[in-house]
C-alpha cells in the first residue's frame, strides 16, 4: 500500500488538512448563525448558498486549471477558502454569508477537481483502487475530526473560525512545495441530463433525492439537533455519528446490491431511510440520546445511496460514459442540494425543528413509489451483466478531471424509460 501512496503522500497531506477545516467549518456556521440569531430561513439558504457555490465550481474549475495551472489553481482557491472563513466571523450578517459560504463551495469543488484528477493521474490501473480507498478512509476520516473540533471552543468566539481558516491554509503547503509533477491537462466531456434520465430513471432521480434530503441534513442537521436539547459537544457526536455511519454502510450495501436487482436495494434504503426519520421525530420528545442512534441508522442507509445510483446508472452504460454519466449525477445531485435546504428551513419556519426529518422521511418514501413503478416497467440486470459496485464508487468519486459542458443529445438516443434496456444490457 505505502508504494502506492508514496507518489501522491503530499497530496494527501493536503487533503487530510483541507477537509479537517470544511469540516469544522460546515458544523460550525449553523451553529453560530443560531447563536447570532439568524432565522432557519435564513441557515437554510446559507447551506443551499453552498451547493450553488458548488455546482458553479463543478461547471468553471476546469477553466481555472486550464488558464494557470493545477498547483497555481490549488494555492489561489486555498488562500480564497481561507479568507471566507474568516469573513464569516468578521460580518455576522446573513447575505455576506450567503455569498462568501458560495465563494467556499466554488474553491472546494475546483478543489476536489484538482485533487482527484491528480490522484487519478498518479495512480495505475493495478494501485488505483487502494489510492482512492486511502483517500476515501482520508475524507471521512478528518471530516470527523474537524466536526468533533467544535468541541475546543465556545462557537460565539472567533477562536474556532481561526482554527478552520488555519487548517486550509496549511492544506496549500505539501502542495507548493512538492516535486511531483502536475497532471496533464484536463480533457473534455459532454453532459446531456435529458439522455441521463433516459438512459436510467431511477440512478438520476435518486441522485436528485439525495442531494434534496442529504443537503438539507448537512445545512439543517445542527439547527435540529440544538432545537432538540443538545449542546454543543451533542451537535458535533450527532453529526460525526452520521459520517462514520455512511463510511461503515458502504461496501455491505454496495456488495448486497451487486447480487440483486440494484433497485431493490434501493427501495429497502429508502424505507430505512424513511423509518430511521421518524424514529428521530418519536425518539426527540423523550430521548435525546435516542436521536445519536437514529442518526446512526440513517447515516447507514442514506449515505450509501448516492453511490448505489452510480452503479445502477453505470449497469445501462458503457465503460467509456461512465464519466460522463458520474459528472451528470454530481450536478444533479448539487441541483437537489440547492433546493432541499431552502424548502426544508421554510418547512421547519412553519412546524418546527421537525420539518428537517419530515422532509427526510416524505421524500424517501415518494421516491420508494417511484422505484417500485420502475420496477415495473423495465427488467433487472442480469447478475452477470451487472458492473461492480468498487468501481461505480470508483467513477463516483472521479467526476471532476474533465471540462463539463452541456450540449444537446446525440442523434442516437437510448432507450426511453418504458422500454427494455438492450440485450447486451439486459
Amino acid at each position: 500500500m505505502w508504494t502506492a501512496i508514496r507518489p501522491v503522500q503530499a497530496l494527501l497531506m493536503s487533503v487530510a488538512l483541507l477537509l479537517m477545516g470544511n469540516g469544522l467549518q460546515g458544523t460550525l456556521l449553523p451553529i453560530r448563525a443560531g447563536i447570532d440569531k439568524f432565522s432557519t430561513f435564513d441557515i437554510g439558504v446559507l447551506g443551499s448558498s453552498y451547493f450553488l457555490g458548488f455546482a458553479t465550481g463543478c461547471l468553471i474549475g476546469p477553466y481555472l486549471v486550464q488558464r494557470v495551472g493545477h498547483i497555481r489553481a490549488f494555492t489561489g482557491l486555498v488562500a480564497i477558502a481561507s479568507t471566507s472563513a474568516l469573513i464569516h466571523a468578521m460580518w455576522s450578517v446573513p447575505s455576506v454569508w450567503w455569498v462568501f459560504r458560495a465563494m467556499t463551495g466554488i474553491c472546494f469543488a475546483a478543489l476536489y477537481m484538482i485533487i482527484e484528477s491528480w490522484l487519478n493521474e498518479r495512480s495505475t490501473n493495478e494501485t488505483r483502487g487502494t489510492v482512492f480507498s486511502v483517500y476515501t478512509v482520508i475524507n471521512l476520516t478528518v471530516l470527523t475530526i474537524g466536526q468533533m473540533m467544535l468541541t475546543l471552543a465556545d462557537p460565539a468566539t472567533f477562536f474556532l473560525f481561526c482554527v478552520a481558516s488555519i487548517l486550509v491554509s496549511l492544506a496549500a503547503v505539501p502542495v507548493a512545495m512538492t516535486v511531483a509533477p502536475a497532471p496533464a491537462p484536463i480533457g473534455e466531456v459532454r453532459i446531456r441530463i435529458k439522455r441521463l434520465y433516459r438512459i436510467s430513471p431511477v440512478g438520476f432521480m435518486g441522485c436528485l433525492v439525495v442531494g434534496l434530503a442529504n443537503g438539507s441534513f448537512w445545512a439543517l442537521g445542527p439547527t435540529f439537533a440544538i432545537n432538540s436539547g443538545m449542546d454543543t459537544s451533542g451537535v458535533a457526536i450527532f453529526m460525526s455519528i452520521t459520517v462514520i455511519a455512511g463510511a461503515i454502510g458502504q461496501f455491505p450495501i454496495g456488495r448486497t446490491s451487486d447480487k440483486m436487482d440494484r433497485r431493490k436495494v434501493i427501495a429497502g434504503i429508502c424505507i430505512a431511510s424513511c423509518l430511521a426519520a421518524i424514529s428521530m421525530l418519536v425518539m426527540k420528545g423523550f430521548w435525546t440520546e435516542g436521536l445519536l442512534v437514529g442518526s446512526f441508522i440513517f447515516g447507514i442507509f442514506a449515505f450509501p445511496l448516492y453511490s448505489v445510483c452510480v452503479a445502477h446508472t453505470n449497469d445501462y452504460i458503457d465503460p467509456e460514459d461512465y464519466v460522463e454519466a458520474a459528472s451528470g449525477l454530481l450536478l444533479t445531485y448539487a441541483a437537489g442540494a440547492v433546493v432541499g435546504p431552502i424548502f426544508t428551513s421554510w418547512l421547519m419556519t412553519v412546524v418546527g425543528p421537525d420539518g428537517l426529518f419530515m422532509q427526510t422521511a416524505a421524500i424517501h418514501a415518494l421516491f420508494t413509489g417511484f422505484v417500485i413503478y420502475r420496477m415495473t416497467r423495465r427488467a433487472a440486470v442480469p447478475e452477470d451483466q451487472r458492473g461492480d459496485f468498487s468501481d461505480a464508487l470508483l467513477n463516483a468519486t472521479i467526476v471532476s478531471n474533465v471540462d463539463i459542458v452541456d450540449t444537446a443529445p446525440q442523434a442516437a438516443d437510448p432507450p426511453r424509460p418504458d422500454e427494455e434496456p438492450p440485450a447486451a444490457k439486459a
